[in-house]
């Protein structure tokens, strides 16, 4: 069974008050052309398929354009998709029955009293655990495993079994993730990967958007990460993640496909900080064909000067690039970087990272208990705007 993965698409995702449609389309038909050459049995998306709950008209209308061109490029392709963090999970439901005339299975909630709707079996090929995102609280104890020994029973013909989640297992790269701790990344409590049962032949797991193999997994469980960056501290290649079974138990082959951003995300000066004076530099030097997203890294003694702003975008007005934001940080001082946010970025920032930041600033410990205390208040919210 060949197996492409991927995970947290973030579609509707904008940066800086800046619309990223272009960007996303075009990472939309990288996807349509890898699955036109590669001929998978098996499309995975892991959770996280928009940036928001509620996405536009227009964001879902592309989703809905790009799966139907996904479907077109290799139809006897199996697609799995499920809900992550920053979905809906009842929107996957809902469109559960329609999408399967195109062999979609979209799985947006549990049901503890029908958890064999989780598995997908594809016929000659193999068997499909899909889990979705479920709040910690919500997890059915032991459903990783549960659902395992029901393949393990069905699986006479001793077919490869892949399995999803979308989750924080502990000792990852969190790498572009704000905040991140091995107790929870996005507000998602940590996993020891020992939890996810055994007996599956690859866990493809969403949510962390570095790809990599987690520690522990024997080479087996893989975060793909996000085809484009969705913020300027993921600084690495992005990709998804071609995998293939040849049966049961047997080890598999995987090797990544790396998707070119089409409008990348650059730090001037790459490392460190400079004057505010060098950082205009910098910008006025940056090439004026080249289409990018810009952040400046500044030093500075107090502050930066009040039309710093308005500076960066003057010199930026007549280039491709876009200027989003100036990070500071204080000469001499040990104080974390101060950090400049638009309403758009304050509103596209996870709530435990803001309550941690305030908490910070005011010189309080953020720990375990308030972490937790925290995260219930959020649940009860979310449980209410679902119902």
């Amino acid at each position: 069974m060949k197996i492409l993965h991927t995970s947290d698409w973030h579609l509707g995702h904008t940066l800086y008050n800046y619309d990223r449609t272009q960007e996303q389309m075009a990472m939309l038909l990288r996807m349509v052309d890898v699955v036109r050459e590669e001929k998978p049995d098996l499309f995975l998306l892991c959770g996280d398929v928009y940036h928001t709950p509620q996405p536009s008209a227009a964001v879902q209308t592309m989703f809905t354009n790009a799966l139907v061109a996904i479907h077109d490029a290799n139809p006897e392709m199996t697609m799995v998709i499920t809900a992550g963090n920053h979905d809906s999970g009842t929107k996957h439901d809902i469109f559960r029955t329609p999408w399967r005339a195109l062999k979609v299975h979209t799985i947006g909630s549990v049901n503890p009293n029908q958890i064999e709707d989780l598995i997908i079996e594809i016929a000659g090929k193999g068997y499909v655990i899909a889990v979705p995102y479920v709040n910690e609280r919500n997890m059915p104890k032991g459903l990783f495993q549960e659902l395992l020994n029901k393949v393990e029973e069905k699986n006479s013909n001793n077919l490869p079994v892949v399995m999803t989640a979308h989750l924080t297992v502990s000792g990852c790269d969190f790498a572009g993730h704000e905040h991140a701790t091995d107790y929870a990344v996005g507000g998602i409590d940590s996993y020891h990967v020992e939890e996810m049962g055994s007996g599956y032949d690859y866990l493809a797991l969403g949510h962390i958007h570095h790809a990599q193999f987690v520690h522990g997994g024997h080479h087996r469980v893989r975060y793909s990460g996000t085809p484009i960056p969705v913020s300027f501290d993921e600084n690495y290649p992005h990709s998804l993640t071609m995998v293939e079974l040849t049966s049961h138990h047997e080890k598999p082959i995987i090797r990544e496909v790396e998707i070119e951003t089409h409008r990348p995300l650059v730090t001037l000066p790459t490392e460190g900080a400079v004057s505010w004076e060098k950082a205009k530099q910098l910008l006025s030097n940056f090439p004026d064909d080249v289409e990018a997203y810009i952040r400046l890294h500044v030093e500075v003694e107090d502050f930066l000067p009040a039309e710093a702003h308005a500076e960066a975008q003057l010199i930026s007005e007549n280039k491709k690039c876009r200027f989003c934001v100036i990070n500071t940080r204080r000469l001499n001082s040990p104080i974390r970087e101060a950090k400049m946010m638009s309403v758009q970025e304050f509103k596209s920032e996870e709530p435990i990272d803001i309550a941690k930041r305030y908490a910070e600033d005011l010189g309080i410990e953020f720990d375990n208990d308030m972490n937790e205390l925290f995260q219930q208040t959020l649940d009860i919210l979310s449980e209410d705007s679902r119902k």
